[in-house]
């Protein structure tokens, strides 16, 4: 028996049975409903609080973050949803027709992002139209945060699901 099949049996190298898979999942949505449209969170609690400068310092970190997203978007949106699209595409493909784990691993890791993605870039224009400000700005944010929210607790849930049955279905020594 070589050296590299020892380990490889010893440390389960698939995707849904590796904790390392895990806590990137856990990282992942927690720091995407830290950080909104490019903001820390705990920035829109203080200014709420506080108000003054820290008020306008969110505004002016925001304005800068939705006039990057927005410009991004104009420039290059188009190719970014294509190659997106295509990308997600042959990640489902490949991880669900092809049964390939780890190509399934990481489509339910960037898949939901990608709809936090547009979640943003359309709060980021509603910010732009409406030129929130103050509480509206604050509510603005803070629906963001929850939908980001929201569609994290359903997607840690569906991959949790989905983990569990392939690594019941495939049992715990391949």
């Amino acid at each position: 028996m070589d050296w590299h099949q020892t380990v490889f049996e010893l440390i389960d190298m698939r995707s849904f049975s590796n904790l390392w898979f895990w806590i990137a999942l856990a990282v992942m949505w927690s720091t995407a409903s830290h950080w909104v449209i490019g903001v820390p969170y705990d920035l829109v609690l203080r200014a709420r609080r506080q108000g003054g400068q820290v008020e306008t310092d969110l505004e002016d970190l925001v304005r800068i973050n939705v006039n990057r997203l927005l410009y991004v978007a104009r420039v290059s949106g188009l190719w970014l949803l294509g190659f997106g699209c295509f990308f997600l595409t042959a990640l489902a493909i490949t991880g669900f027709m092809y049964d390939v784990e780890f190509a399934q691993a990481v489509f339910l890791l960037l898949f939901p992002m990608s709809i936090v993605g547009l979640l943003s870039l359309s709060t980021a224009r509603l910010i732009e139209t409406e030129h929130l400000v103050g509480e509206a700005l604050h509510r603005r944010l803070g629906r963001h945060r929850f939908f980001t929210q929201f569609i994290g607790m359903i997607s840690i849930f569906l991959t949790a699901m989905w983990g569990m049955f392939q690594n019941l279905s495939l049992g715990p020594f391949g």
